[in-house]
């Protein structure tokens, strides 16, 4: 079982800094080569929140179908951080984890763009403020 770490933070920590900053398709650039290098379950962190920055293009365009899609495969991914058992104090108190998956699961499977509003808004806890 490997949890999600000190070291995992620092990879994450620019990604999570552009995504508060609502800059989405750079968080997908910044952490999508941390995923595609990470070999283990921790990648399914990185992958989450990539797949939920992109949600939130696609909600920003008013592009109800791509946001579904990417929520959708977000669930998977905290699903998997479940299943893994990756999910740690660290990630729960300095990423928000938690408050995150709780709002990915409140969007319903058949939502409309409203049900994107509040996770549109959520931001993840500044990293300069991370213990």
């Amino acid at each position: 079982m490997t949890q999600f770490k000190l070291s995992h933070q620092e990879i994450i920590a620019e990604g999570i800094r552009l995504f508060n900053a609502q800059k989405y398709w750079e968080c997908h650039e910044e952490l999508e080569h941390h995923w595609l290098e990470e070999p283990g379950p921790i990648r399914n962190v990185y992958w989450a929140v990539i797949q939920v920055a992109a949600a939130m293009i696609h909600y920003r365009d008013k592009n109800l179908i791509g946001a579904v899609g990417l929520i959708t495969k977000a669930r998977q991914k905290f699903d998997r951080c479940e299943q893994f058992k990756i999910e740690s104090d660290l990630l729960a108190t300095n990423l928000s984890w938690i408050e995150l998956k709780a709002m990915v699961r409140e969007v319903p499977i058949e939502p409309e763009l409203s049900h994107f509003n509040k996770l549109f808004e959520f931001r993840f806890k500044d990293p300069d403020l991370w213990k």
